[in-house]
């Protein structure tokens, strides 16, 4: 197939004078045909005309079959700045002779069969096949002038296009496209990008003793720091303005290659193929509705150039590559200087975002390690637990279960209630207060960094402008035009609420249907936990007897993380679903609401089976010889004697390393290296034919074969479970901020290589926040506070202990709290049918039996009724919470308060930079009336001697 050349360019650049047809096709000619120039001509009032560009279609031969390689045109010249690629179908006779196969297949059989001896006429073609193919064509047809109207438009514009088809990948043919020098002034202007001015200042560092500090810090840190130039302490920086074509004298424009960086051309490209619209279809699409309806099958900017192989040219992504997407250097600092100026700033801000957690999550790893040890520290001088392990108390509980399960004894438990108090003691309360302090604490850093990198990537004047309509949303407005009858002209229409109510009153069905979803599926593990532990207590192995709360928590909670990360797609689609159901009229709203709706499904997917064990289980059981029944004959399950901190803690485990190691490492390691491996499997061809295929690939054919970049929200969502997995429930996991340290200094690399190495090069967003995610952060940590108050008051026996060390101990310590916290039941007032089978199995006759509980004993006046500890107790546990979320968010907002949301050098080289930009225009306009003075004095020079020359002229006219 021949290269097809479509180039837009200014004549002053060019200069070439040749015609063109106006309904050319891009179709390769033969060879004798080439060399054929054509011209178009810009219709004036076309958004983005400019008298100085010209058209030019131009097709050339196909060059030599491996030279220029990298991302530039035929030419060798102009760089491929945003390839588009389409799907090219088969010649009518190889789709006739590929269709008609097994026919012909079929036919030959039969007549090997019959052996005719006679020549058979040739049979008539199939008429339903070749309906087919004509649906083919018309439908392939209608691609193509898609194709071609959206393509003019382009040029309209003022690009540059190139076309290669089915060059070295079959089926596949890329439009290559180059923004020209004057496109590029133009758009930056347009979208008022911050370029660097001749001018320089120094960048202070502070006062003298501060500059000494950092200088210091930063020596000592130097090895951490990786080896790339944007690293290096600013001394001096570039003054920044918002570019524009009249003040180019402002600017460096000594070298205009590199004026506008790869960076900078894809956003320009793309925001113009944004703004582009084709209009002669039914209804107007722009790019994104012409990739979902597959006019385009994708659309990408290209990578730097290779990263490994010996003739590999030094680029920023193979800096990034060996500095930072290595696995060797977990210890370094990421380099977010490059990171930005390779990715652009939203990719730069999650990677900068995602390293302050991680380093924020080390103080805390360290302390919740220190609570951790000192619990295994005074697990031997813990009153309640030696009480429970000491076989002289003798003590028997009531069954666990009805008529399966007999009495036990409460020593049985001591294992249990020494593993709770690792997790279960005072140390706790204070990492609650901690962690409450630190969230407070991560939020104000990010707000500084933040703020920082704003200045550094001179975002500090930069407003989101309000994006343009997506093309979904046009396409809705312009149907309900359609359906009125007569239309105004001047009322612009839009979706209104009343449009959108339909959407809305789905999106809240569904919503509240899949959270519903989520608590059956709670519900079923639970019954799922009650039938499996009557099961082995009927079992006859005395194994299986023995390890029966093992068994039922360690299966129910990976149980739990199966169901959660199957409903965690399954929830991610459903959300997606609803948003496009929506109709959101810009980018921007489309991804906040898709964010919120996925948050909310996938936050109630992965908390509600915590939630429940936190503060349901439990809770609602009733009391032998009156229990809670569920479907029939299922009694609701109870806590073990040390409470249900313990099996919280073991599912917290269970569910964060299960979703950090299967569905965020491992789905993200294996799935890639799986479809790698499905491809070259479909290629037949071996490891080195595909390496040598590797090689003779140009650089957008290598980035067709990498997976298209499908945004930055898997990977917030990915941290921000994880960020209330280390703040909602710390009071009963304090090992969770070391868990999190751990999977994020592999996250990060991970993401790097995936980035780097394996995704398509994204859109290079500006940005100068995280948007909506801050916003949940800042909630989830504003709610860490109340459920880790309610956790502790609770779900643990922390309050307990106290109202007892306090109020009825007789020498003011834990000796006889487990007496004090266990109730007494006669075992005659069983209700039929519930007595244990086997009353016998502890070898004596059990008349009376405890439970944990606060209520009155059987010979009270008021048997088996809430007793007055249970009412102190309660009360004591309301006024921790309001105490505890009070004085905490106090604390938190005191902090908040205390700390600067801009540091302050950075807020004086703001102050200075106001300054410098409003004395070097006052400078320019100094120059400019310094000139104009200039010339209004030498003005009137001149038409005075031009007076003296005509009269003398005249004089000789009169002599003569």
């Amino acid at each position: 197939m021949g290269i097809i050349q479509v180039v837009s360019a200014a004549e002053g650049e060019l200069g070439e004078e040749t015609d063109m047809s106006r309904g050319e096709k891009y179709d390769s000619v033969p060879e004798e045909d080439q060399e054929l120039d054509l011209r178009d001509y810009k219709k004036p009032g076309i958004p983005g005309y400019d008298e100085k560009d010209s058209i030019v279609l131009k097709q050339t031969s196909k060059g030599p079959q491996y030279s220029n390689l990298g991302p530039y045109f035929q030419d060798g010249q102009r760089r491929v700045d945003y390839v588009l690629t389409y799907h090219i179908e088969k010649s009518p006779r190889s789709r006739r002779s590929s269709s008609n196969s097994f026919v012909r297949s079929l036919r030959a059989s039969l007549s090997r069969s019959f052996k005719r001896k006679r020549a058979e006429p040739q049979p008539h073609e199939d008429p339903e096949i070749a309906a087919q193919e004509q649906r083919l064509d018309y439908h392939e047809d209608d691609l193509r002038f898609r194709r071609e109207e959206f393509e003019q438009k382009l040029m309209d514009m003022g690009l540059e296009l190139e076309k290669d088809e089915g060059n070295k990948i079959p089926e596949v043919g890329f439009l290559k496209i180059h923004a020209p020098w004057n496109v590029l002034c133009r758009e930056a202007e347009f979208m008022k990008l911050k370029m660097p001015t001749v001018k320089k200042y120094e960048v202070s560092q502070g006062s003298s003793v501060v500059e000494k500090m950092n200088m210091f810090i930063h020596k000592v840190t130097a090895p951490l720091y990786p080896k790339v130039q944007e690293n290096l302490i600013q001394t001096e920086k570039h003054l920044s303005y918002p570019f524009s074509r009249e003040k180019q004298h402002l600017f460096d424009l000594s070298d205009r290659d590199s004026f506008f960086n790869n960076k900078i051309r894809s956003s320009i490209v793309y925001e113009i193929l944004k703004r582009t619209k084709c209009t002669k279809t039914k209804f107007t699409m722009g790019i994104s509705s012409l990739l979902a309806n597959g006019v385009y099958t994708s659309a990408y900017p290209l990578h730097d150039g290779d990263i490994d192989g010996v003739h590999a040219e030094t680029n920023d992504r193979k800096l990034l590559y060996e500095e930072w997407a290595s696995y060797s250097f977990f210890y370094k600092y990421q380099p977010i200087g490059l990171i930005r100026k390779y990715f652009g700033e939203k990719v730069g801000l999650y990677f900068a975002w995602l390293g302050v957690y991680t380093q924020m999550l080390i103080p805390a790893a360290i302390v919740g390690v220190i609570v951790f040890l000192y619990g295994c520290a005074t697990v031997d001088d813990n009153i309640p637990s030696m009480e429970i392990c000491d076989e002289r108390n003798n003590i028997t509980m009531c069954p666990l279960c009805d008529r399966a399960c007999s009495y036990w004894k409460l020593v049985t438990a001591c294992g249990t209630a020494r593993a709770s108090h690792l997790f279960d003691n005072t140390a706790t309360v204070f990492f609650s207060i901690f962690m409450a302090l630190w969230a407070t604490m991560f939020m104000e850093h990010w707000k500084r960094r933040q703020m920082r990198l704003n200045y550094i990537w001179d975002l500090t004047g930069f407003e989101e402008e309000e994006n343009h309509p997506r093309a979904e949303y046009e396409f809705h407005v312009m149907q309900k035009s359609l359906k009125k009858e007569s239309p105004s002209k001047t009322e612009k229409q839009k979706l209104t609420c009343t449009d959108r109510m339909p959407a809305y009153m789905t999106i809240i069905i569904m919503m509240c249907f899949m959270i519903c979803v989520t608590f059956a599926i709670v519900f079923g593990v639970v019954l799922y936990r009650i039938s499996i532990k009557t099961a082995l207590h009927m079992s006859s192995t005395s194994t299986f007897r023995s390890n029966v709360r093992a068994t039922v928590k360690t299966t129910a909670a990976v149980i739990n993380l199966i169901i959660i990360i199957i409903m965690d797609e399954i929830y991610g689609m459903v959300a997606r679903w609803l948003t496009v159901l929506e109709v959101p009229k810009t980018d921007k709203s489309f991804e906040e609401r898709l964010i919120f709706k996925t948050f909310i499904l996938k936050f109630a997917n992965a908390f509600t089976p915590i939630v429940y064990l936190a503060f349901f289980r439990g809770r609602l059981i009733g009391r032998p010889g009156n229990y809670y029944y569920v479907v029939g004959s299922y009694r609701m399950e109870e806590c073990a004697h040390a409470g249900c901190l313990m099996e919280l803690c073991i599912q917290l485990c269970i569910t964060m390393l299960g979703k950090q190691l299967i569905q965020n490492n491992l789905f993200e390691i294996g799935i890639p290296k799986l479809k790698k491996l499905i491809r070259r499997r479909k290629s037949k061809r071996d490891s080195k034919q595909e390496e040598e295929f590797h090689r003779t690939l140009t650089r957008y054919e290598k980035d067709h074969f990498l997976n298209p970049y499908v945004g930055l929200n898997p990977e917030y969502m990915e941290m921000i479970i994880q960020f209330g997995m280390v703040t909602l429930f710390v009071a009963s996991f304090p090992l969770a901020p070391l868990f999190a340290l751990l999977n994020n200094i592999i996250e990060i690399r991970l993401d790097a290589k995936k980035f780097v190495t394996e995704f398509r090069r994204p859109i290079a967003a500006r940005a100068k926040d995280i948007g909506i995610w801050y916003n949940l952060l800042r909630g989830l940590s504003k709610v860490a506070v109340i459920v880790n108050a309610f956790v502790i008051a609770f779900t643990s026996d922390f309050i307990p202990r106290l109202v007892y060390q306090y109020v009825y101990s007789p020498d003011g310590t834990l000796h006889g709290f487990v007496n004090h916290s266990l109730s007494y039941f006669n075992v005659t007032n069983f209700q039929p049918n519930t007595d244990p089978v086997d009353p016998l199995f502890l070898g004596y006759r059990v008349d009376i039996c405890r439970y944990k509980d606060y209520r009155d004993p059987p010979w009270s006046e008021t048997p088996y009724e809430l007793s007055k500890e249970f009412w102190n107790i309660l009360a004591a546990r309301l006024a921790f919470v309001i105490v505890f979320q009070n004085v905490v968010m106090l604390m938190s907002d005191f902090v908040d308060w205390l700390i600067p949301d801009i540091p302050k050098d950075i807020s004086v080289q703001i102050h200075k930079e106001k300054n410098l930009i409003v004395e070097l225009f006052m400078k320019e306009e100094q120059g400019k009336r310094q000139q104009h003075n200039r010339q209004s004095n030498q003005s009137p020079q001149q038409p005075r001697s031009r007076p003296v020359s005509r009269t003398v002229s005249q004089q000789q006219t009169a002599n003569q």
